[in-house]
């Protein structure tokens, strides 16, 4: 159990890759908090299934729009479990709109939760990391590939993690703290089902001709979040299924 004695947070872990992670870092040893934004329901089972792993679990409702409640849920996370180790930034909302029809509205939204949310939920959360502690966020595959028109206010909201992590690798590397970002392709959750009505297009822009399972991407973080990685900073991982070949 490679994270044995640790302590993570995930936001936006109710559900598809943010609760597929919670569970594996839970897997490797990990007590884990958790954020949600709406349905406390399915919130409550990814925790008891922590809990079920022999390993503490705490959920904590938060929109990831309000910066406040980020910067709350990181001290509610160490009130809890006396330390904080990883965080991996999940959170986020789609967006998928000509550039004539995107209001402001969508763009603040957006950017709120995609950029703004990571970055104060980070600089929050690195005042608690020590040596071996580190910090992953998912990011997304139109990052490296743009497949079709409509997705320029989420490209651009994905790319701003590229660069995020990449300062913030040089930043937080002499405390021993890595910084590191995960690019899944096409996956098979509630935003983007594999039964949805794009999802043969998506499907075909892959080496594979299948979408993504959130436990592949779960499996992404967990090496991140070991102590064999150590060495690894300022990394994009891409895991899309030859998503950008």
């Amino acid at each position: 159990m490679t994270l044995d004695g640790k302590v993570a947070l995930v936001t936006g872990a109710g559900r598809g890759i943010g609760a597929a992670t919670a569970l594996r870092l839970a897997e490797d040893g990990a007590d884990v908090a958790l954020t949600y934004q709406h349905n406390g329901d399915r919130a409550a089972e990814v925790v008891e299934q922590i809990k079920n792993l022999g390993r503490r679990a705490l959920a904590i409702q938060a929109d990831s729009a309000d910066a406040s409640a980020m910067s709350a849920a990181v001290s509610e996370t160490v009130a809890e479990f006396g330390r904080l180790d990883v965080l991996v930034n999940n959170a986020g909302v789609g967006f998928v709109g000509p550039l004539a029809d995107t209001s402001l509205e969508d763009v603040d939204r957006v950017l709120a939760v995609n950029v703004r949310g990571v970055y104060v939920m980070t600089q929050a959360a690195a005042a608690h990391l020590g040596e071996g502690g580190r910090v992953i966020t998912i990011g997304s595959c139109v990052t490296d590939r743009v497949p079709g028109p409509g997705m320029s206010l989420y490209a651009t909201s994905k790319a701003a993690m590229v660069g995020l992590t990449k300062a913030l690798a040089r930043e937080l590397g002499p405390r021993g703290v890595t910084v590191n970002l995960v690019h899944p392709g096409p996956t098979d959750t509630d935003m983007n089902p594999a039964d949805g009505p794009y999802a043969a297009d998506q499907r075909a822009l892959t080496a594979f001709d299948r979408y993504g399972k959130p436990s592949e991407v779960a499996s992404a973080v967990s090496y991140l979040a070991a102590p064999s990685s150590a060495y690894v900073t300022a990394a994009v991982l891409s895991v899309d299924g030859g998503h950008a070949a």
